[in-house]
């Protein structure tokens, strides 16, 4: 998102609305390469704000301006493209349709209002298609379908239009249904609401005229069907006897319906569009203006004072209290930093202070922060395009530059009245990636580049993990990795990856003995120490214990600690290994002290002494983190799970049947070894072909097999 030009052209200048009634903020949701971008531009094109469709192929499209997603061809984050369809401003959110940039797909969300749901014509549901599904039912959002790709060679839409009712519900039924020319392919759409039929044989402009009578049987079914299930779902009872009294309902009443069934999540009205063609751009704009909800219909976000008190009462009121939600981050070469805002309630205006609050990531590695700032500028984004609007009201997104303290998830709020709004739920990265600066010159570059992904990706997690000294990008998968590298490389820092180290732990794996004297007389005042230790395992998770079993003074009451403190400095630099040691009970024996050269010092300088005869006396094993790992995976690949978690070596401690919003589905507890878990995010969706999931947390330390050798 910056101010570079999209090679398309655009055509107009941005218009700022003032009713949030004429608002609609529609994202565009979808498996990869169902065709979202390359709608978003057929619907651009129609509405004349680019002169010209941009390809994704060429990487030339408005929405995909991301070097990263020219390189990969696809989406890989959410774009904004504003549009005008019947004096409504309509939002396209353009978001990733693959599993590692899920969590733009969630920031998209929650910057609409609705969801067209985009799948392919030629290519039926799989399991990540109904994980996006799933992804818009978890935060009730109301969604209708685009089947699109008609021109695909095997396109086959009313095939495609039953794999998605088998899939998501009875809900789903069409809005339209298509006809074909002789040739076989799609040339037109028939309206079950209007009962016109709309045929584009002659070009993307459809003329209205009347179905043919052969398809009159099939016609009147579907209109049955889709009239029933519009006032079922709406729960208009007065519509629905007028209906089964035979009465000819209105399309006026029947659309007000579609929009209350729409707006309640629970009914999904499906349209066949082809960007190629245009069939159904038309009918798709409509649909939007008419039957999609607006701001005013979609509640805002839970919003509390800033320390977490007081739960505010907010409507989409432009007049009212100011509260908006930075969504997405990113850091341009030429502006800065620009910050994508829904406004929920309020307006902005430029050239006016604004508190910036972000609360609740710090286990991302984005602190907690408050600050007071000032807009200077408030501009439409169109894809990376930024023009200047004079204000943004409630239920509408714009995009401010310059706000140093803004980061994803932060909340925008008028300093008078600072809000702060609960952030989404954000995916947890699972892939480490170990990363290193080239040389020293880079390692400023690093550190820099680190800060501006750190402020823009709430999915990415930043580790300094300070026993192995590497730093740990925490990633959603390869893809995602592939991208933040990229970001990393473009801002000028020659990085290198390197293998992601595991800290083990050393303990002893029986009772040892230890002597440790420091004696060092060379003229003046020297250094007395003498002790003994015994060392002695202890459970797991024990941590260390420290006896003084000393009797009748050998050691002076005032020396005790410091062998203490010795033995607790030379557990943390280990003794065979250099891992810390764990896990041990130490007491203290035996001593000797002198009354003159006797110090704090010596006897530290003793006691690690001590420390490392035990251990090189006795035997020192390793130990292993594991994690405690829960997978939840379709039956149909629970076997296949089961076996690779034996593989890694494992421990399944119990499996749960999926609850009815995770029905076929198995819930796989198991303990696993970290080592075993550096690429499991990417083995696991290779497995299940991307339709399982899981989380991991630190459960304890058990000893590493001895036939092993260390990570």
């Amino acid at each position: 998102m910056g101010t570079k030009n999209t090679e398309n052209g655009t055509s107009g200048a941005a218009v700022a609305v003032t009713d949030p009634a004429r608002i609609r903020n529609v994202a565009l949701v979808g498996p990869s390469g169902a065709g979202k971008t390359t709608l978003c531009e057929a619907l651009l094109a129609a509405a004349g704000v680019i002169t010209r469709t941009g390809s994704v192929a060429e990487g030339t499209t408005v929405c995909d301006h991301d070097p990263a997603a020219v390189r990969q061809q696809r989406s890989v984050a959410l774009s904004v493209a504003p549009l005008p369809a019947d004096d409504v401003k309509v939002n396209l959110i353009d978001t990733p349709g693959y599993a590692d940039f899920v969590g733009e797909l969630r920031a998209g969300l929650r910057a609409a209002d609705a969801a067209l749901f985009v799948v392919c014509a030629a290519e039926g549901v799989d399991a990540s298609t109904i994980a996006l599904w799933q992804e818009c039912a978890a935060v009730g959002m109301p969604r209708a379908v685009v089947v699109s790709r008609l021109d695909h060679p095997r396109a086959a839409v009313e095939a495609e239009i039953a794999a998605c009712q088998a899939a998501f519900g009875s809900g789903v039924l069409p809005l339209y249904l298509p006809v074909t020319s002789a040739d076989g392919d799609v040339s037109g759409l028939v309206g079950l609401i209007s009962g016109r039929l709309y045929d584009y044989s002659g070009g993307r402009e459809p003329v209205a005229d009347v179905p043919d009578e052969d398809d009159a049987e099939r016609i009147e079914q579907a209109r049955a069907e889709l009239i029933e299930g519009i006032i079922a779902e709406s729960e208009d009872e007065s519509l629905m006897e007028r209906y089964l009294a035979g009465e000819e309902i209105d399309q006026a009443t029947l659309i007000t319906d579609l929009e209350q069934a729409v707006a309640r999540g629970s009914f999904h009205p499906v349209l066949p569009v082809c960007a190629a063609t245009g069939v159904g751009l038309s009918e798709l704009m409509q649909a939007m203006t008419r039957g999609f909800p607006s701001p005013l219909e979609h509640r805002p976000p839970r919003v509390t004072n800033v320390d977490g008190t007081g739960e505010q009462a907010l409507a989409v009121d432009p007049d009212g209290p100011l509260a908006a939600e930075v969504v997405r981050t990113a850091v341009d070469s030429y502006v800065g930093r620009v910050s994508l805002v829904r406004v929920f309630s309020g307006t902005l205006r430029p050239e006016r202070p604004v508190h910036v609050s972000g609360h609740g990531l710090a286990e991302r590695g984005h602190e907690d922060h408050d600050a007071d700032e000032r807009v200077a500028h408030i501009y439409s984004p169109l894809g990376s395009t930024l023009r200047e609007v004079p204000f943004c009201v409630a239920g509408d997104l714009c995009a401010l530059t310059k706000l140093s303290s803004a980061e994803t998830g932060d909340t925008v709020s008028d300093p008078s009245r600072p809000l702060l709004m609960a952030p989404w739920e954000m995916p947890e990265p699972l892939l480490p990636i170990a990363v290193i600066a080239h040389s020293r010159s880079d390692e400023d570059a690093l550190s820099r580049n680190l800060a501006k992904l750190a402020a823009g990706d709430p999915n990415l997690r930043l580790e300094r993990n300070p026993e192995t000294h590497q730093l740990v990008l925490w990633c959603m998968g390869e893809a995602h990795a592939d991208v933040v590298l990229q970001r990393l490389r473009a801002g000028g820092a020659e990085i290198d990856t390197e293998t992601v180290r595991v800290p083990l732990r050393e303990t002893f794996a029986g009772q040892a003995k230890g002597h440790g004297r420091h004696v060092k007389q060379s003229g003046g005042h020297g250094q007395y120490a003498v002790c003994d230790l015994v060392v002695e395992p202890l459970p797991r998770g024990s941590g260390f214990e420290f006896v003084d079993r000393i009797v009748g003074g050998a050691i002076p009451h005032q020396f005790i600690p410091s062998v203490e403190k010795g033995v607790r400095a030379q557990l943390g630099k280990g003794l065979r290994d250099g891992y810390p040691l764990v896990d041990v009970r130490v007491t203290l024996v035996d001593g000797k002290a002198h009354s003159v050269d006797s110090s704090d010092a010596a006897f530290q300088t003793a006691g690690a002494l001590a420390l490392k005869e035990a251990g090189a006396q006795g035997r020192i094993t390793l130990l292993e983190p594991l994690d405690e790992v829960a997978v939840r995976v379709p039956d149909e690949h629970l076997g296949t799970v089961l076996g690779d978690l034996s593989a890694r070596r494992g421990r399944v401690v119990g499996t749960e049947p999926g609850e009815e919003e995770h029905a076929g589905t198995t819930l796989v507890r198991a303990e696993v070894p970290e080592t075993e878990l550096l690429r499991y995010a990417i083995d696991l969706r290779s497995l299940t072909s991307g339709t399982a999931s899981f989380t991991r947390r630190f459960s304890h330390y058990d000893p590493l097999p001895e036939q092993r050798s260390s990570p």
